[in-house]
């Protein structure tokens, strides 16, 4: 069953695809940052990703992954950026099926390639502030919910302040079995809204955690991505252990607002668990 386009939309849709005869057929997918959905043409698939503006997300904006996207298109690592106006990002379809979960260890050598060869490419221009973006977190919550120890965990990073980095390179920030599209015999990576400038420790840290990998895990993926990349992995990791508070922040403070947006009791469930391992 398809819906009605958004006006804003269906005019984005008319000014780069003129040939076409009507805006297409518009399918609403799963989304946790805003509305996405998938846009049928008659000669083209395409991915319509929306800003919402009532609940923003810290990290998330639509006219700086366009942007990103486009510094990308010489490369096959990222969708085609199609356009973008009103809010509104219009990517090319990624063809394929999203990794599952059973089949991600098996997959990490490709992932640790992709990764180092997105870790190749020149820099974006939107360098990722982290101590910013977790301050904002904060700011966005309830007062009621600004509790002693969240306040305690940012003031120490504050103090703190954020790791030299190791490396700076064009990170992806958000990879995981779902954002991996499986074509054939390659990987490609989706979901672009939180790229972004930054240490390539801070990228591998946040991959360990986001997807709990073993310590036999973690050592096959920092031993390879060292070796491509020519760093030392003993280096490599310690750094990662620099990064590994403010991930553990940044995780309790998402799961937190999304679940005062939302109301989903399973991000309640996930900030609590957060919070308990911010506290230990």
């Amino acid at each position: 069953m398809s819906y009605s386009i958004d006006p804003a939309l269906s005019r984005l849709i008319k000014q780069r695809f003129p040939a076409e005869r009507s805006a297409g057929s518009f399918f609403p997918l799963h989304g946790l940052t805003g509305l996405t959905a998938k846009v049928e043409l008659e000669r083209a698939t395409l991915l319509a990703r929306h800003q919402r503006q009532d609940n923003p997300v810290p990290g998330v904006d639509r006219q700086r992954e366009y942007r990103i996207l486009r510094k990308l298109s010489g490369c096959d690592l990222a969708p085609a950026a199609c356009g973008y106006a009103d809010n509104w990002l219009l990517l090319g379809w990624q063809p394929g099926e999203a990794l599952s979960e059973a089949a991600f260890p098996g997959a990490l050598d490709a992932v640790v390639s992709e990764l180092a060869r997105l870790h190749q490419q020149p820099l974006s221009g939107y360098p990722l502030q982290l101590q910013k973006l977790l301050e904002r977190y904060w700011q966005l919550s309830r007062p009621a919910r600004r509790h002693c120890g969240w306040l305690r965990a940012l003031q120490r990073l504050q103090r703190r302040g954020e790791p030299k980095p190791l490396r700076r390179a064009l990170l992806h920030m958000d990879v995981h079995p779902g954002n991996l599209i499986r074509q054939q015999n390659s990987l490609r990576l989706i979901d672009w809204e939180y790229a972004s400038d930054g240490d390539v420790a801070l990228e591998l840290a946040a991959l360990v955690a986001g997807n709990a990998l073993d310590a036999e895990q973690q050592l096959a993926l920092t031993e390879r991505y060292a070796a491509l990349q020519r760093l030392d992995a003993a280096r490599l990791r310690q750094q990662m252990a620099r990064w590994q508070p403010w991930l553990t922040l940044l995780a309790a403070s998402w799961y937190e607002l999304r679940w005062q947006q939302s109301g989903e009791q399973t991000f309640y469930t996930l900030a609590a668990q957060a919070w308990q391992r911010v506290r230990s």
